[in-house]
């Protein structure tokens, strides 16, 4: 039977979805605490309970080659493109319940919806739950839908642990063969197109009160290492004129990075980490290293604000006396949302009752790699206080209820390109 649209019961799904929410949370490295990295046994039951899910919901679900849940609903012609739908499910060390799992299992809740009224639609609906998003364990994101998208980098299967595990090794642990690894990616012409609901992981929603907004764009991010060379000495005995102060300088450059971002257009600028060395109340610290985060959803921009702060590095150090050496760890371009999707997630909120408000988002997601084989959408949820990565995240059912109508009314009416 194929029918037009399917009944929602909002209330009703999110009460199911906020259930299932808890139930995988209860799934951690730790108890009291929600840890669940790639290729753990955690992963492993996570993974089975949501391929559970996804066959209850109506889908022929799998494990692919990199560890990834995936299910397929349908349409009216079997084998037709599909629509795909998803998130992650692995998370960082002591998060939140929310971030990822909302996606996937808010997607889920929307098969088993189409699937209970009998809707088979004129493309198929894939939903998938990426593996890993967060690289905790390997320190590389996104390994799931580089998979997926075709560009999985197989040098990163020597990348290794804290334990020294490397990555292939991990893989072939939890019974997946590294080598088949290719296997997981799709075809441009199977796939019309990738959705994902998320948490906002951010302030905008609240602010505006607002349970939903249309994501225009993932900001583009780059990461450096900077490590400063000084002199260390005795803290009573060298003067401050003669000094070498690594830690001093670096506390310089952090105001430098804060300051640089202030002065872009929509750039944030985040030193998250910093050492230094030896280490002793009484000694001048002769070595200190830290870290540069920098984000802007315009690429331009954002490249701007990276080449003002090398520079201002290098002042500050050579007036100080220090030797610095920049090194680049990540950078990724921004992920520009697809306008037809957009309008598409604009038009389930309007029917839904809400103003509609576009926003980018600051925090990486699996769009950004999904975007090299096809057209991205996303979908942010209004999360409490905007906090995210902490066991005080959380999503109201309310809140919860409205994303689950939008994510299907969009589901239901998707209209390809």
């Amino acid at each position: 039977m194929t029918a037009q649209r399917p009944k929602a019961a909002p209330a009703a799904m999110a009460t199911r979805i906020v259930r299932r929410i808890d139930a995988l949370a209860r799934i951690s490295e730790r108890d009291g605490e929600v840890t669940r990295v790639a290729f753990s046994p955690e992963h492993r039951a996570a993974a089975n309970l949501i391929l559970g899910w996804m066959r209850e919901a109506g889908m022929a679900a799998r494990l692919d080659e990199i560890g990834n849940v995936v299910g397929r609903y349908e349409g009216a012609v079997e084998g037709a493109p599909a629509l795909m739908v998803g998130s992650h499910y692995d998370t960082v060390r002591n998060a939140g319940r929310w971030d990822g799992p909302l996606g996937v299992i808010t997607a889920i809740e929307c098969v088993a919806g189409l699937a209970g009224g009998g809707v088979r639609l004129p493309h198929a609906i894939e939903v998938v739950g990426f593996c890993d998003e967060e690289g905790v364990r390997f320190s590389s994101t996104l390994l799931g839908s580089r998979a997926v998208a075709g560009t999985f980098d197989e040098g990163a299967l020597e990348a290794k642990d804290a334990q020294g595990t490397s990555l292939r090794a991990a893989m072939t642990a939890f019974g997946l063969d590294p080598d088949a690894i290719r296997r997981a990616a799709r075809r441009r012409c199977d796939v019309l197109a990738y959705l994902e609901l998320h948490i906002e992981q951010g302030p905008v929603l609240e602010a505006e009160k607002l349970p939903v907004g249309v994501v225009t764009a993932i900001s583009g991010a780059t990461r450096f290492r900077v490590e400063l060379e000084g002199m260390a000495g005795h803290a009573g005995t060298v003067p401050m004129t003669l000094r070498r102060d690594a830690l001093a300088g670096a506390a310089e450059c952090v105001l430098a990075v804060e300051a640089l971002a202030r002065a872009g257009i929509g750039v944030v600028g985040t030193v998250g980490q910093m050492e230094a060395a030896p280490g002793a109340t009484n000694v001048i610290p002769g070595r200190a290293v830290f870290t540069i985060d920098i984000r802007a959803a315009d690429d331009g921009q954002r490249r701007e604000t990276v080449s003002d702060v090398v520079d201002a590095i290098d002042e500050i150090a050579a007036r100080r006396g220090l030797k610095a050496r920049i090194i680049k760890t990540h950078e990724n371009g921004t992920a520009r949302c697809a306008p037809w999707l957009q309008a598409q997630l604009a038009a389930a909120i309007s029917g839904a009752g809400h103003r509609v408000l576009e926003l980018p988002s600051g925090a990486g997601h699996d769009g950004m790699a999904m975007i090299d084989m096809t057209d991205i959408a996303m979908l942010f949820v209004r999360c409490r206080g905007g906090i995210s990565h902490h066991p005080s995240e959380h999503v109201s059912a309310d809140d919860v209820a409205v994303g689950a109508e939008v994510l299907l009314s969009a589901m239901a009416g998707f209209a390809p390109r």
